[in-house]
């Protein structure tokens, strides 16, 4: 198994319908309660384990979840609001080394339930021009709305499967 990448890097070369956005938005919504369950029998000493070596701890990536995933809301709405915007990139890695990552993960768990219910009802409210509308990632180039909802329903994902994987590993 790539610990780095459980469920590979993002792929997809198909038709970005309807059919495909409702499907990766439900994997949005559903993270939330994924994510609380994974993590809801770790203890302290647990939570700050490193998923592999060299990454982050599963603290860590549960308080990257809640940043990385306002930072998407925030680029979905400046793209739905502004022509083709430049986003802003972040340093997710010097992000990780703040001391709010030392939070328990209550708090970012419960933010992430808050943020998702906003994310998911505006993405649910999206019309077929809007799914076309783009933001530019200085690193990334132009992306629409609709491939970036697969980009980050594959974002959840990816790191629930750190946690879940390292639980699997550990016998937890």
């Amino acid at each position: 198994m790539n610990l780095q990448y459980p469920i590979g890097k993002f792929q997809f070369d198909g038709e970005i319908t309807s059919t495909v956005t409702k499907a990766w938005i439900k994997e949005i919504e559903d993270l939330p309660g994924l994510l609380r369950e994974a993590v809801s029998n770790l203890d302290d000493e647990q939570l700050d384990i490193p998923y592999r070596s060299g990454g982050w701890s599963v603290r860590q990536v549960v308080h990257h979840l809640a940043d990385s995933h306002m930072n998407a809301f925030i680029r979905f709405k400046w793209a739905l609001t502004e022509e083709n915007p430049l986003i802003k990139p972040y340093d997710e890695g010097k992000w990780a080394e703040l001391s709010d990552y030392t939070l328990p993960i209550d708090i970012s768990l419960s933010l992430i339930e808050a943020l998702h219910k906003r994310w998911t009802n505006l993405l649910h409210s999206l019309s077929p021009a809007d799914m076309e509308k783009t933001f530019i990632h200085p690193e990334s180039g132009e992306v629409s709305l609709g491939k970036s909802i697969g980009i980050y329903a594959w974002h959840g994902r990816h790191h629930l499967a750190h946690i879940t994987s390292l639980c699997n590993r550990q016998g937890w």
